[in-house]
Parts: structure tokens; C-alpha cells; sequence
């Protein structure tokens, strides 16, 4: 009777209580987005509407994620809600590739069409003479010329702190598998510092380029890809690096079981999809 009771509540698929939590993340980015828009174009209002719409988004996240949380330690979740989380989760990733897809694209457009198409044909004898369209290049109308960013320095060492935290992130996951939770408080902790080093290089990276290599997000069609690419991937980290240490937090909560752990494994999914990405960023935007 008892077993039949545990599959039963194994098996139901909980059904939340209307929140109010949606409607407050809506408010939120739509504040960031217009204050955004209003702090570039030079309004004085601009910047306080984009901090209010990112204190009200990090609210909104706080006490959505905690009611989350809070249902699942209650275990009020079964399989089939755990199966759903799954393949949101699994969308959202399909999404963010699908965000990164785009600037990809854009690149490769400016690199192997454009920028050739510049320096062809008509378009070199008439329109754009002396412009060799040679890659790097901040386009035809170039004025200021600037430095590219080399890729066997700040770059590869970020490179391998990203590789080297899949692997502490992965030993983590293990030892959270086989019961191990000072193996899982360790491995996330040395994950979370190795992200923090990595943002703080990429930092002093974006301080030297700006300084000394003159190369800024203003510097052509380089200097937009370079920093839109990564700096997005830059934001992502960040992300990765603020949900790893709330696992963290909730590991010393005792939350987390082998055979239930699915907020932790959302988090290693979001964090090995950002190694991936970076791998690419670094051959095609670095290397290549």
C-alpha cells in the first residue's frame, strides 16, 4: 500500500497557483529595454529606468526561483513535472544557440561576403579604391587604425579556465551521484572562482584594447563583432557563474539528491553550453 502510495505521488504532475511573478518579469524588461534605449540615445533618464527594470527583474528572479525551490524540497514535484523542466530547459538552450547562430552568421556574412564583395570588381576601381578588404578590417571608410586582438594571450588562457571548470563542474556532478557532497561543495566552488577569473581577465582584456590597442566597439565591422560576441558570451558567464553559486548556496542547505538533482544539472548544462560556444568564439573570432 505504501509502494503504491509513493508511485502515485511519483506519477502526478503538480499544478501551481496563479503567481504573480510573470507579470513582474514583463515590467521588468520592459524597463531595461526602454531604459536601455533612452540611456544610449542620450537621456538623462535613461540609466535610472534600466537599473530599475534590472532591480525589479532580479526580484522578480528571487522570488520566482524560491517558490521553485521551495515546491520542490516540499517534494510537491513528480516525474512528469521533472520531465517538463527537462525540456524547457532544453528549449531555452536551443534558443540561446539559436541567439548566438545570429551574431555567428553576421560574422561569417561581413567575413566571406561582404568584405570581398568591397574590395571586387567595380567596387574597388570606382568606389572604394586602395581598400584591400583584408580581414581584419574596420571597412572602406576606416579612419583609425587599431590593433587586433592576439589570441595566444589573455584569450587562451580564458580558453583553458573554461575547459579546466567543465571538468571540475563534471567531478562535481559525480561526486553529488555517488553521495560524495564535500565533492560537490568543492568541485562547484572551484568551478564558480575559475568563472570569476575568467570575467576578470576578460575585463582587463576589454581595458587593454581599449588603451593600448585602439581597438573599440566603434572600430568597424571588427570592432562590433568583436564585442558583441564577446561580450554577450561575457554576460553568459555571468549568468553561469550566479546560478552555479546559488547550487552552491543550496548544497550547503542540503539540497540535491543522487536521484534527485535537477536544478543542479540545469545549471552544468547552461555552464558546458558556454564552454561550447567560447570554443567557437575563440577559433573563429580569435584565431582565425
Amino acid at each position: 500500500m505504501n509502494q503504491a502510495s509513493g508511485m502515485q505521488a511519483a506519477d502526478h504532475y503538480f499544478v501551481p497557483e496563479p503567481s504573480k511573478y510573470p507579470i513582474i518579469g514583463a515590467v521588468a524588461l520592459l524597463l531595461f529595454g526602454s531604459g536601455a534605449a533612452l540611456w544610449l540615445n542620450g537621456m538623462p533618464a535613461g540609466r535610472w529606468v534600466f537599473f530599475l527594470g534590472i532591480a525589479i527583474l532580479v526580484f522578480m528572479m528571487f522570488g520566482w526561483f524560491g517558490q521553485v525551490v521551495r515546491e520542490s524540497e516540499g517534494g510537491k514535484y513528480g516525474r512528469r513535472v521533472d520531465k517538463s523542466f527537462r525540456w524547457s530547459m532544453g528549449w531555452f538552450i536551443f534558443s540561446e544557440v539559436m541567439f548566438f547562430a545570429a551574431f555567428f552568421g553576421a560574422l561569417f556574412y561581413a567575413r566571406v561576403l561582404s568584405v570581398p564583395w568591397l574590395s571586387s570588381g567595380d567596387n574597388a576601381s570606382m568606389l572604394w579604391q586602395g581598400y584591400a578588404g583584408a580581414w581584419p578590417t574596420a571597412g572602406p571608410y576606416a579612419s583609425d587604425p587599431f590593433t587586433p586582438m592576439e589570441a595566444w594571450g589573455i584569450p587562451a588562457i580564458n580558453t583553458l579556465i573554461l575547459l579546466t571548470s567543465g571538468v571540475t563542474l563534471t567531478w562535481a556532478h559525480y561526486g553529488l551521484l555517488n553521495g560524495r557532497r564535500g565533492r560537490l561543495k568543492l568541485g562547484l566552488a572551484v568551478t564558480i572562482l575559475l568563472g570569476i577569473i575568467f570575467l576578470s581577465l576578460q575585463a582587463y582584456e576589454y581595458a587593454h584594447a581599449y588603451a593600448e590597442l585602439n581597438l573599440r566597439l566603434d572600430s568597424g565591422i571588427y570592432g562590433s563583432t568583436f564585442y558583441l560576441l564577446t561580450g554577450f558570451h561575457g554576460m553568459h558567464v555571468t549568468v553561469g557563474t550566479i546560478m552555479l553559486t546559488v547550487m552552491l548556496f543550496r548544497a550547503f542547505a542540503g539540497h540535491f539528491r543522487p536521484d534527485h538533482h535537477f536544478g543542479f544539472e540545469a545549471a552544468a548544462w547552461y555552464w558546458h553550453f558556454v564552454d561550447v560556444v567560447w570554443l567557437m568564439l575563440f577559433v573563429v573570432v580569435y584565431w582565425l
